[in-house]
């Protein structure tokens, strides 16, 4: 009985102790789940936080890299596109040797400085840029260095395939891929995020042969730069757009200040003979003079310390044609004197060439002019000087005066259906009669040279000293010339430029718009007409002489119609 009773005893004991040791074992299993729950809490708690700080400390370092549009031409050739990129940073706390990993790392991109690199990896901030836009072997390579902190970023870089061909027009970005000139800033809005494809009025080809044709004429004449413009006469629509020097938009920190200075849109010049266009157009348009006028311009005109003369003088009377056919100073003054102020300033306005264009770019200049419109400024206004305007103020205003007397804003934009809305300035009959005197100027006159044989190129060649501190510099010119082709129903207007041309044993020495930039809207014409379908005329027909001729009867038309 008593061994039962120990039994027993020692059972509850063994029982006891089990369940104590349960009790023990169980807490400090339930102490150690608790401690692992406190810790993978942290580390998705406060890792999570402190990689959101990281994300965040970068965003503060760059902002944030937006999708953008493509940019092409008129045709669908693609101008500027963006690439996906890899960019690298570095997080410096975990950079365990500054100096070894900057060696490293400039022995694969020797363009960074190593002192720079490595005081950026010793810096001891969570985050640092060290190199933005790495190519794909670039950042394999780097990978392969296997050094803990360096990661990447993905991103977009803008590059421009056509280079420096459209550089002045298309633009560039930052490495941030902001707008920072052209197109890419002034369409900002359109092409920023996913949005499909901005299509520009340019003609990749039509650039290419424009840019061609300059270079030649800049480096045969020796001329400090030019430019020049191919506009859609009737929509406004500039087709080719060309400043030289120019620049790479893939490299455009690189780039000199006068590369990337658009002589097209910013620069504004006194351009001379080309303004009689406009001073003969406002005289046959207001009628204070036709075709049958005549003026003496035997002597130069002699105003207080001013001397008005011409280059070639013919000393005798002249008719209105003969007068834009010779160029003539002398004429063109007294045709002014006729219009009037009033009238030339109103007329001026109604043709855009006293206030900024329309066009779709940032890099453009207001027209400077005289604020006290005196009467010697209305004779020097006549032939194109005292008054300076950008080249697309004037092909934009030959187009209003060849195209039926229509103005039409420039654009870069291309349309598909053309444009309808414009303000007629001119009558269609006066309009007919300039595009008669511009056909002359290149059959007979000064713009010989512009003569693309069977495309009835009409046109005005212009020459004028540049003003350098003030006054005129007698060696150097702009000499420009623009024409219109076909003459009869005019398609494209086409401008040349060339700055500071020197004379050449060919030129007999002249560097005169005839002779510099004549030749270069010659060889344009003949070279992008085929592309639009253009063929070559006869120009002995019938129907030809008559649509030209300066003693038949123009068409008809009606001044009521233009602006007053």
């Amino acid at each position: 009985m008593n061994d039962r009773i120990a039994f027993e005893s020692t059972k509850k004991q063994a029982i006891e102790t089990a369940r104590t040791r349960l009790l023990v074992g169980g807490s400090l299993m339930a102490a150690a789940f608790f401690v692992v729950g406190i810790r993978l809490f942290d580390l998705a708690v406060f890792n999570e936080t402190e990689d959101l700080r990281r994300a965040a400390s970068r965003e503060i370092a760059r902002p944030s890299t937006m999708a953008r549009a493509d940019i092409v031409d008129r045709n669908g050739v693609l101008l500027a596109t963006s690439l996906k990129t890899a960019s690298l940073f570095a997080d410096p706390r975990k950079i365990s040797d500054p100096t070894n990993a900057a060696h490293r790392l400039v022995e694969i991109l020797p363009d960074l400085s190593e002192e720079v690199v490595a005081a950026r990896l010793g810096s001891g901030k969570s985050f640092v840029w060290l190199r933005r836009n790495l190519t794909p072997r670039q950042q394999f390579e780097v990978n392969r260095l296997g050094i803990p902190g360096l990661d990447f970023e993905k991103e977009e870089r803008r590059v421009y395939p056509h280079g420096r061909l459209a550089g002045h027009i298309v633009g560039f970005t930052n490495v941030d891929n902001v707008g920072l000139s052209g197109i890419e800033k002034s369409m900002d809005a359109a092409i920023a995020g996913d949005n499909p494809p901005l299509r520009l009025s340019i003609d990749i080809r039509v650039q290419q042969i424009l840019r061609q044709e300059l270079a030649s004429q800049i480096e045969k004449f020796k001329a400090i730069g030019g430019g020049g413009i191919v506009l859609d006469a009737e929509s406004g629509e500039v087709v080719a757009m060309v400043s030289l020097p120019d620049f790479d938009p893939n490299a455009a920190g690189q780039a000199a200040d006068d590369t990337r200075f658009n002589r097209m849109t910013l620069g504004v010049y006194e351009l001379g003979s080309v303004f009689k266009i406009f001073n003969h157009a406002i005289a046959l348009e207001t009628g204070v003079a036709s075709f049958a006028s005549s003026y003496d311009a035997t002597r130069p005109i002699r105003v207080a310390r001013f001397t008005i003369s011409d280059f070639h003088p013919e000393k005798r009377w002249l008719t209105v044609p003969e007068i834009f056919q010779h160029s003539s100073n002398i004429g063109s003054a007294k045709i002014a004197l006729d219009i009037g102020s009033d009238d030339q300033r109103k007329y001026l306005g109604h043709l855009g060439l006293l206030r900024r264009t329309s066009i779709e770019l940032p890099e453009q200049a207001t027209p400077m002019y005289p604020s006290r419109w005196r009467e010697i400024n209305t004779m020097t206004i006549s032939f194109g000087h005292g008054i300076a305007v950008s080249p697309l103020h004037l092909a934009s205003a030959v187009a209003a005066t060849v195209n039926g007397g229509i103005l039409r804003p420039a654009t870069l934009i291309n349309h598909d259906a053309k444009s309808t809305d414009g303000v007629q300035v001119f009558s269609a009959e006066t309009s007919d009669q300039m595009r008669r005197l511009l056909r002359l100027v290149v059959e007979t006159g000064t713009g010989r040279n512009a003569d693309a044989k069977g495309y009835l190129v009409g046109g005005k060649t212009g020459t004028a000293e540049k003003q350098v501190n003030g006054s005129y510099k007698r060696n150097a010119l702009i000499s420009s010339f623009v024409g219109v082709y076909p003459v009869t129903a005019p398609r494209f207007v086409v401008f040349a430029m060339l700055d500071e041309p020197k004379g050449i044993k060919e030129s007999y020495g002249y560097a005169t718009g005839g002779w510099t930039a004549a030749p270069v809207v010659k060889g344009v014409v003949a070279r992008m007409a085929p592309l639009f379908g253009i063929a070559p005329l006869d120009e002995t027909a019938p129907d030809i002489r008559h649509a030209i001729n300066i003693n038949a009867q123009p068409a008809i038309g009606n001044r009521s119609d233009a602006v007053n």
